[in-house]
């Protein structure tokens, strides 16, 4: 078995197989993982990571491979992580879905990984900017993280990607309602896919008078700091209005697709490169990944401080001896949590007076 230096050399050569494991080591936290993360941070950011995201049926597994397949045409190389549902038996990842992307089969440079959400809030969002890491180092020029659902828990994974977007089928109705709550603001492109169904320009509609009151520019069609809507209409019965400048500020595009028979597929990429053109000239690039950053430290924070803190709490007799003495009323759990604390709270301290 390969040393985790021999791995990271592996991987850096080309090989699927290290990519594989490494991955691997990612997903289960191996001994050793963290420091063969750390290394691959000097070897990544070349790489475009685009989230794929969308309530359930939207077919987002049938679109994913069809942007691997025409993003392979010219030769570009794609790395597609795609977080399912845990299985109830194994707590590893639900496979089904994964038979829609036939496309691609046999195509070595087309590396899919499935990941388990394993039911934890935000799904596997660490693990999978991690992943994310993994295949940037490797080489691949474009990573798409294809997620769940839509829903709250689906963010924190999609905030990994540089563009998101967010798949509405037609016909949603009441749903388009929902999407107000977190995905609005996370959404770079909506797509509606399986655009051939009935209720497509309804969808549509309210998708754009959504996006036009998150604005605030409500219904008015004058005045203001005005952000149009550009609808990207595969079937070519529409005529979208004069855009404004980008400059001043991402208009979100609204594209249909019908993925199946790849139609709207070679718009989308345009808006997703036209995307990528904006956050490099306005900056918002630079922000995005200190953002990002911060807020991994953050999160790795937050592991080790638990992590320790649960060390802490079996030292002082585990959790349940330390709540029957709370329900004895000897103490309260405000007491206990300064104890604990106290400690770490002391060290912190010893360290800022060295510094100063």
């Amino acid at each position: 078995m390969k040393s985790n230096r021999e791995l990271f050399e592996s991987l850096l050569a080309g090989e699927h197989r290290a990519l594989a494991r490494v991955i691997s080591k990612i997903e289960n936290r191996s001994p050793g993982y963290r420091d063969l993360v750390s290394e691959l941070y000097a070897h990544t950011g070349e790489a475009d990571v685009i989230g794929i995201t969308g309530s359930p049926g939207a077919g987002k597994s049938t679109l994913v491979d069809k942007l691997a397949e025409t993003y392979r045409e010219p030769g570009e190389t794609v790395g597609v992580i795609a977080i399912d549902p845990s299985s109830p038996f194994t707590g590893g990842a639900v496979l089904g879905d994964r038979i829609r992307m036939a496309s691609t089969v046999g195509d070595m440079d087309v590396f899919v990984r499935s990941m388990s959400a394993r039911g934890t809030l935000g799904g596997l969002s660490t693990a999978t900017a991690d992943a994310v890491k993994a295949m940037d180092a490797f080489g691949k020029d474009k990573i798409i993280i294809e997620t769940v659902g839509a829903g709250q828990n689906e963010i924190d994974i999609v905030r990994t990607a540089d563009t998101v977007a967010v798949l509405v089928p037609p016909g949603s109705g009441d749903d388009i309602q929902t999407l107000k709550a977190g995905i609005l603001e996370i959404a770079d492109v909506f797509v509606v896919n399986k655009a051939d169904r009935d209720g497509t320009d309804r969808t549509v509609q309210e998708l754009r008078d959504m996006i036009l009151l998150d604005s605030g520019d409500g219904y008015s069609s004058g005045g203001g700091n005005h952000h149009s809507q550009e609808v990207i209409d595969a079937h070519d019965d529409w005529e979208p209005g004069d855009n404004e400048d980008r400059a001043t500020g991402w208009t979100t595009p609204i594209v249909e697709t019908v993925a199946t028979r790849s139609e709207g597929v070679e718009e989308l990429l345009a808006e997703f490169e036209s995307h990528r053109e904006y956050l490099v000239d306005s900056d918002e690039r630079a922000a995005q990944v200190r953002q990002r950053y911060a807020e991994e430290i953050r999160t790795l924070l937050r592991e080790d401080v638990h992590a320790m803190l649960e060390a802490e709490l079996e030292a002082a007799g585990g959790i349940d001896d330390l709540a029957e003495s709370v329900r004895r009323g000897e103490t309260d759990p405000y007491s206990i949590a300064g104890d604990l604390l106290e400690p770490v709270e002391n060290c912190v301290g010893e360290l800022r007076v060295d510094e100063e």
